[in-house]
């Protein structure tokens, strides 16, 4: 039976550490080290080296003076930024889906864009249902180089938790899915590449809004200063 090397090491503790952030079993703001990370996942600290390398030039792990590796938790700008390429990338998901999706591909996001209002009620089927929604959008739109965007755009966006289930937004996104899908349906590039766009704003919107909420947002000086 061949022997692991160390590139097959370093590269399966790399998406180990990854999954583990994307699905929130490390959550953001999270202490980490080589030690704690080797022993969580049953490696050594070379193959962890790398990830962590690999992670923070990602920029899901950041180290800190002080307060050393953490997983990331974006700021106000971090935010802002992500959403700018949600859009734009998104944007131009859609626009290549509505050209090169495939009949099957229309048939599997309108199924999935059907179910969701069942699942309105469950946050984790929700979440895993918008997950398989965007990601076949992603897929639909058949450019690798826009997919690897993609996929590193949907990692670090996995940094923010959800809010699928606060305030409307369940319903809300689930009718600018539908709008989404009708214009890829029409195959209409231009109608779903705006479709996706304002859908990535709304999104914006409503997380902003749950930030002002919850006091994370910077408060302006008074006097305007």
């Amino acid at each position: 039976m061949p022997r692991e090397t160390g590139r097959d090491l370093g590269q399966e503790a790399y998406g180990r550490i990854r999954a583990a952030i994307r699905d929130g079993t490390l959550p953001p703001g999270l202490r980490l080290t080589e030690t704690d990370l080797a022993a969580r996942f049953g490696v050594s600290r070379t193959p962890v080296r790398g990830a962590i390398a690999r992670l923070e030039a990602e920029g899901l792990l950041t180290h800190a003076p002080r307060r050393g590796l953490t997983v990331t938790r974006p700021d106000h700008a971090g935010v802002m930024e992500l959403y700018v390429m949600r859009e734009i990338l998104e944007g131009a998901a859609a626009r290549l889906a509505a050209q090169h999706a495939t009949e099957a591909e229309l048939a599997a996001m309108a199924g999935i864009v059907a179910d969701e209002p069942a699942a309105f009620a469950d946050p984790a089927c929700l979440a895993e249902v918008n997950q398989r929604l965007h990601g076949l959008l992603y897929l639909a739109a058949h450019n690798r180089y826009l997919l690897r965007s993609l996929e590193q755009l949907s990692a670090t966006m996995a940094l923010l938790p959800s809010l699928l289930t606060r305030g409307g937004r369940a319903a809300a996104a689930h009718a600018e899915h539908r709008a989404i899908l009708a214009a890829l349906e029409r195959r209409d590039g231009e109608a779903a590449e705006a479709a996706a766009r304002a859908h990535a704003r709304s999104a914006l919107r409503h997380r902003l809004a749950w930030l002002l909420s919850t006091g994370d947002l910077p408060q302006a000086t008074p006097g305007g200063r």
